[in-house]
């Protein structure tokens, strides 16, 4: 039997939490820190020391000997810097341990090796990390010990952000402020901020390690860059929500407990659509926390796996052929005194703030579409967004049957009077008891999808950081509340205007709502008759940033600057044309040094049996034939390598870093595409024995 597992008492056990800090903590300086993470302000070096001091000694007591500040730059992954609490020995040689508040507050990594976008330069290398207050620190425990980590913010000497979570804190104050206006004019007084919840499901595969170690191309580049189809895929559809096994088992309760401590509420976990690809799903936080915690889960996911004899891959597409891995976002809206703003209530027609909430979100996502697109795109998620597996390219909402025609109403007429209810669910076996069912469907095609209380953004990639998407989605809805509220604020007849305001807007935007098929050709066509941008690749992605719509909307909130905005642009034609550079030289490598003499060594074997059955007295026709074919894609695999070499070798002299990113998009992955296609072929008939890495059907298969 099993040792019992009490969850209550692991649960945050890593994590110093406010009841830690209450413990700890004199009254007034607890009091201080409360009023700081609900107001903001600056924080007294005074009463940092005290905090440190409380922070390190529970720190120690729980063995960690380092800290590190712990923050996201624009890799997308996080990155630390540990420091010993050692001081100078005392006058008796006894070493002590210390850690101040200006240790705490403030740190300074090197900003000049990071990605900046030219925001900073070699030679200027200062960079500074500042404690996020709202997020609380927590223990690492690995090979290098127990590391207490700090959240914190990563800006560069001159002030620009340089990571995800600067930004998204911005962008959390501005909807903070501009919803406030809008509770405010339905009579809420009590409320003093508005805060977005997420809740991010993470998809991921395992595969077995040793295998894993026997392919460079997941490796260097996380995902096969060659492999012919396993005899199964996912056409049974019996991976998805079917029995866990042992071996995936046992790493998944391994992941719950390390993430439980760490104060991640990882809450559901099942097997996905595609063989070895499962999910863990936590319950919403705050929107930085949720970010935090995401990094953390993606982390420990890769930890844990190592523990077990496995590798977890969370690029989107690893393996061709089946489904892909992403992020559904699950985003809403709530205040510090218990409302709901994205809950229609049972009547949703008569919920009138809520109407007037959904229209400026349907405004928000129509007016910014090609910035929200943005947001969910990186290098690996070009596989999958419009491959009948994710949600097309093209931005729509998915409202349902019954808020589509509550909208539908107020179009028409300018009045909603009436909704559509869900009735009761009936099996027809008298057994199972009936219940009430929603009013409405899900639909999995949605990029943005409502689900009853929330809206669940379903582009964004398995490895990507959640903090861009959120930042763009509450940035977007910011400015939609910012003009609802100028328009309201100054009406005479409240009623009238709110009314007025609620029609025009669903009026003009109701083009972004769309409940059928996002996978269907039809909806491309239909989707470009009502203007709506179709953008198919990150690349094409990026210069969204800096348009004037969109540099106007980050600097009127605060949330970038052009400059910070330029900069990031910049960084995604760099990191996508890395990535692809990366992906083309271990094609080169892997079809060079592997792929090929396996090959040439296999077409000798054929020709020494196609001599021998000769010899034999026996015509060699299937042996001749079989020579023949293989020798035909040896010999398009050599081609297609050589072109591949001349493509790769041509991108990397480029020096206009967006030409670069295009070349690479348009005719490198060409280029790699053509190369692939040959080898896989090959493996198709070749002798698997003779074959040099592991197949589909050993990696997602045998674990």
């Amino acid at each position: 039997m099993s040792e019992v597992l009490n969850v209550e008492e692991i649960f945050a056990s890593r994590v110093f939490t406010f009841g830690k800090m209450k413990e700890r903590l004199p009254g007034s300086i607890y009091k201080e820190v409360q009023r700081l993470m609900d107001e903001g302000g600056e924080l007294s070096l005074a009463t940092a020391d005290v905090i440190a001091k409380a922070m390190k000694d529970w720190a120690v007591e729980n063995g960690a000997t380092h800290y590190t500040h712990w923050f996201q730059p624009l890799t997308g992954i996080t990155a630390e810097k540990h420091d010993a609490f050692v001081t100078h020995p005392d006058e008796d040689g006894r070493m002590i341990m210390e850690f101040s508040g200006k240790e705490l507050i403030k740190g300074e990594p090197d900003a000049s090796s990071f990605p900046s976008g030219g925001l900073r330069a070699t030679f200027e290398a200062r960079g500074y990390t500042a404690w996020d207050i709202t997020s609380p620190a927590f223990l690492k425990e690995d090979a290098t010990g127990v590391i207490l980590c700090i959240p914190t913010a990563f800006c560069s000497y001159t002030g620009e952000a340089l990571d995800k979570k600067t930004p998204l804190l911005r962008s959390m104050e501005a909807l903070s402020q501009q919803a406030l206006r809008i509770v405010r004019l339905f009579g809420n007084t009590f409320a003093t901020k508005v805060v977005p919840s997420v809740g991010p499901e993470q998809e991921y595969f395992l595969v077995d390690r040793a295998r894993y170690l026997q392919r460079d191309d997941l490796i260097f580049a996380g995902r096969t860059l060659f492999g012919a189809p396993a005899p199964k895929g996912q056409e049974l559809e019996d991976h998805y929500f079917g029995t866990i096994r042992e071996r995936v088992g046992a790493y998944m309760k391994d992941l719950n407990v390390e993430l439980w401590k760490l104060g991640v509420t990882a809450r559901t976990q099942h097997n996905e659509v595609a063989p070895a690809q499962h999910e863990l799903a936590p319950v919403y936080e705050t929107a930085n926390i949720a970010v935090d915690h995401n990094q953390l889960v993606m982390e420990t996911m890769k930890k844990v796996a190592g523990r077990h004899g496995l590798t977890c891959l969370l690029h989107e597409k690893p393996f061709a052929g089946v489904n892909g891995s992403g992020k559904h976002n699950n985003w809403s809206l709530g205040t510090d005194n218990g409302v709901n703003m994205l809950d229609p209530g049972d009547t949703p027609n008569a919920n009138i703030q809520f109407l007037l909430v959904l229209a400026c979100i349907m405004k928000a996502v129509d007016t910014h579409a090609d910035l929200l697109r943005q947001s969910a795109s990186d290098v690996g998620n070009d596989h999958r967004l419009g491959a009948d597996e994710a949600p097309p390219a093209i931005i729509s909402i998915f409202l349902g049957e019954q808020l589509e025609d509550v909208v539908k109403q107020l179009v028409e007429t300018g009045e909603a009077a009436h909704c559509l209810e869900g009735g009761k669910l009936e099996t027809g076996v008298s057994t199972i008891p009936e219940f009430e069912k929603d009013a409405t469907d899900r639909n999995r095609t949605s990029p943005f999808a409502f689900t009853g209380n929330k809206f669940e953004f379903r582009m964004v990639g398995s490895s990507d950081s959640v903090a861009s998407p959120n930042t763009t989605l509450n940035a977007i809805v910011a400015e939609a509340f910012c003009e609802a509220a100028d328009v309201l604020e100054k009406a005479e007849d409240f009623d009238l205007a709110v009314h007025d305001l609620i029609k025009e807007y669903m009026t003009k935007h109701q083009r972004i709502i769309f409940n059928g098929d996002g996978y269907s050709g039809e909806w491309v066509a239909e989707a470009a008759r009502r203007g709506l941008p179709n953008i198919k690749s990150t690349v094409e992605a990026a210069c969204t940033l800096t348009t004037d719509k969109a540099v106007r909307l980050f600097e009127k909130f605060g949330i970038f600057t052009r400059v910070e905005l330029e900069s990031r642009e910049e960084i995604i034609y760099e990191t996508y044309a890395k990535t692809i550079r990366i992906e083309a030289n271990t094609m080169i490598d892997m079809a060079g040094k592997k792929y090929i003499p396996a090959v040439v060594k296999y077409t000798k074997s054929l020709a020494e049996a196609v001599i021998a059955v000769k010899e034999a007295g026996v015509e060699p026709e299937v042996q001749r034939e079989l020579l023949a074919e293989v020798s035909g894609k040896l010999t398009e695999t050599q081609n297609a390598l050589v072109k591949l070499k001349k493509a790769a070798e041509k991108a990397a002299a480029m020096e206009n870093v967006k030409e670069q990113a295009y070349f690479y998009k348009d005719t490198v992955r060409e280029a790699m595409d053509e190369l692939r296609a040959p080898v896989d072929e090959l493996e198709k008939i070749v002798d698997r024995e003779v074959w040099p890495v592991p197949s589909y059907g050993e990696l997602t298969f045998e674990i």
